[in-house]
């Protein structure tokens, strides 16, 4: 159960959700946090019952970035349906608010309590905590035991087709300020050029793979990789010259496991304000993450039940975090992810989970389905569905234009016979994943 009940509504498939293997959240109980934590999130008195007014300061305190030791809930009472309705005005747009209204009335809720406490709360402002996040003022002059230890990071790189832009991020290794590392390209391209990578003065693996398949590429390269820390990359990304650095010094400074960074599509671009700032991160990017190779062998590799589809990314960094490893999104270890039109996963698969290449095929991509499932339950993975698929409709161009999801709405609203066939044939090859079972492969 979410700390906030709503959430399951507006955030069905979150990490934060799920309880850790030590039956855990990641939510810290407030009256546990020091002075200097407690403070910057005052209790919100407006509130019916002091269980919210609790819940409300925890999910707070991560929203602003809180990473520490402090005891967490392991379980969360139910609150007044009002408490409900003022928790996620305060914290989502005014039109999921509607959304949750009429989620609720369409599943038989009583439509007199619902309608009150919806206009009970009317008044509630919208509030941004990632504007103002914790500072942690010690970061900038920390001096890393861990890099001066100097240990060896394997920086893994699988490409296709993409030589014009993988000399680009080869070169940018080549001027890292930290130097102790291996590079091991999982190239599939055709024709493969052997010759191309003689020009680069690093310390490179290559590895020619004839399958076209990205998990087992990355999963290839952990294999054979040397470092104790994987540092994973994609082959049209640009970095700055302390970028290993960056990554290895969070690490260190939080004493974490994972490092994920942020990514921009513009060079200069502001990185958005939820990743401007340290925090607990709800996913993982293999594009840009720093993590320890102890936690393959732990939890095991990639899920091949993802290979040419998507989120097989998003799939280990939630088993990760089952299993109580800590991510922290890292505002310092940037890159500039081009997301360019040929090769890569636009060659071998959808570049999006929820916009399949034709009408015919299942929406979403069935494995994003099987991960729904498999982790949070069919309850909310329809949830999952009813949010995300009609305003798959529009082109993935038009993602942060509100004016054009609406219209993919309404569009999807026409065509609905249409989408219901491609969620129906999504999650019947979902149940077939299902059935089959995870295809994990462990790291000796």
């Amino acid at each position: 159960m979410p700390i906030f009940n709503f959430l399951k509504y507006v955030q069905p498939t979150h990490y934060f959700h799920l309880l850790r293997e030590n039956e855990e959240s990641v939510f810290p109980i407030v009256e546990k946090l020091d002075a200097f934590y407690f403070d910057q999130v005052p209790k919100d008195e407006a509130y019916q019952s002091n269980e919210a007014r609790v819940y409300d300061q925890s999910w707070r305190m991560i929203q602003k970035g809180y990473i520490g030791e402090a005891t967490k809930y392991s379980e969360f009472e139910s609150l007044p349906l009002v408490d409900e309705y003022r928790f996620v005005r305060k914290n989502f747009h005014k039109a999921w608010v509607l959304y949750v209204l009429l989620i609720r009335l369409a599943s038989f809720k009583n439509p007199f309590k619902e309608v009150t406490a919806y206009f009970k709360t009317r008044q509630v402002k919208h509030v941004n905590e990632h504007q103002h996040p914790i500072d942690y003022p010690e970061y900038k002059d920390f001096q890393s035991e861990l890099i001066q230890q100097n240990p060896l990071v394997s920086v893994i790189i699988p490409t296709l087709n993409r030589y014009s832009y993988l000399k680009d991020v080869l070169k940018d290794l080549e001027q890292q300020e930290y130097t102790n590392f291996e590079v091991i390209v999982v190239d599939q391209s055709e024709p493969f050029q052997k010759e191309f990578y003689e020009e680069f003065n690093l310390n490179i693996n290559l590895i020619y793979q004839e399958e076209k398949a990205l998990w087992l590429a990355r999963n290839k390269a952990i294999k054979q990789s040397k470092g104790n820390y994987i540092l994973l990359f994609d082959d049209d990304s640009r970095v700055d010259t302390d970028w290993i650095t960056e990554h290895l010094k969070t690490l260190d400074y939080f004493k974490s496991d994972l490092s994920s960074g942020v990514s921009i599509s513009t060079h200069g671009a502001k990185i958005p304000a939820n990743y401007a700032h340290f925090g607990i991160s709800s996913q993982l990017d293999t594009g840009n993450v720093l993590l320890k190779k102890g936690i393959f062998k732990d939890i095991g590799l990639f899920d091949r039940q993802f290979e040419k589809q998507r989120m097989g990314d998003g799939e280990f960094g939630l088993r990760a975090y089952l299993a109580g490893y800590q991510n922290i999104s890292n505002p310092y270890a940037k890159r500039l992810h081009l997301k360019v039109g040929s090769g890569g996963l636009r060659q071998m698969g959808s570049w999006d989970g929820f916009r399949p290449k034709k009408w015919l095929d299942p929406r979403p991509i069935p494995s994003v389905v099987y991960l729904f499932r498999k982790y949070h339950g069919n309850e909310a993975a329809r949830l999952a569905l009813l949010k995300t698929v009609p305003s798959s409709i529009m082109p993935y161009r038009y993602k942060s234009n509100s004016l054009m999801m609406v219209v993919g709405v309404l569009i999807s609203i026409l065509i609905s016979p249409l989408v219901l066939v491609q969620v129906f044939k999504s999650w019947s090859l979902a149940s077939d994943k299902l059935k089959e079972g995870a295809k994990i492969e462990e790291l000796e």
